[in-house]
């Protein structure tokens, strides 16, 4: 497929214009939102699904009907080839990425004496794994262009831990440490890296809680209230715009961790 035409829409007044984004896990929840603010704000945003293609089509639709460009390329981000092949596409659609939002992510609660190798490992593979997979195809070509925002959303849990989540903790955990080691390395070529550690958010997962459970959690929260997808994105945009804030953990939490 040929490069797409990126100047074919009036967006040059818009922050993000002529930028090229892929927001992985992008087709329900957080990632949604955060495809939708980027385009909103001239950004080309390519969405990376793993199922649900009906969902990722509804982004794509509503971003084309407000005036963006947008895709959505079905890939499984734990496996290197899928990704390699993704990235690839991304680049023959749009010429180049600029902007990386490591978004997608699963949990496998289990209390640590009943998770098993398998709980473990495909919550790794998703939720770490596959962010070594994406920055590693697109670091290089960040490097060369000398730009580039890689922005990985982290969690609260991997910053307090979670009980019943230590698959999940770790994994999050990881990317902040990943966060902070990479931006060392890029510091000096034009890329940051950053880290959004939201904490509890009302998304889908969230509303399959208990009431008990959430009227709990929301009572230990400053704010007295979950955050809102919109909440993450707009961070997620603070990120893709800033020159000097590198290698730093976004907290986006209500006040609960400080």
């Amino acid at each position: 497929m040929s490069v797409i035409e990126l100047t074919g829409k009036s967006i040059s007044s818009k922050p993000l214009a002529g930028k090229v984004a892929v927001v992985t896990g992008g087709s329900r929840g957080i990632g949604a939102t955060i495809a939708k603010l980027l385009a909103e704000n001239g950004a080309y945003v390519a969405i990376n699904y793993q199922s649900r293609t009906d969902c990722a089509e509804a982004v794509v639709k509503e971003i084309e009907e407000q005036g963006g460009i947008s895709c959505a390329i079905q890939s499984d981000v734990s496996k290197p080839n899928d990704v390699k092949s993704f990235m690839e596409e991304v680049k023959n659609r749009f010429g180049k990425i600029d902007i990386l939002v490591n978004n997608a992510g699963i949990t496998r609660d289990r209390t640590f004496r009943k998770l098993s190798n398998e709980d473990w490992n495909e919550v790794i593979d998703v939720n770490l794994n596959s962010v070594f997979y994406t920055t590693s195809e697109v670091i290089n070509h960040m490097l060369e262009q000398k730009f580039g925002r890689i922005i990985n959303v982290s969690s609260i849990i991997g910053q307090s831990g979670g009980f019943g989540q230590s698959n999940y903790a770790a994994s999050k955990a990881g990317l902040i440490g990943l966060t902070k080691s990479l931006a060392l390395e890029t510091a000096r070529s034009g890329i940051t890296v950053n880290a959004v550690c939201p904490g509890f958010i009302e998304t889908e997962m969230v509303g399959e809680m208990p009431d008990n459970v959430k009227e709990g959690i929301i009572s230990k929260i400053p704010m007295q209230r979950l955050g809102q997808t919109e909440e993450i994105a707009e961070a997620v945009l603070f990120l893709a715009q800033a020159t000097y804030i590198t290698g730093q953990s976004i907290n986006v939490n209500g006040g609960l961790y400080m």
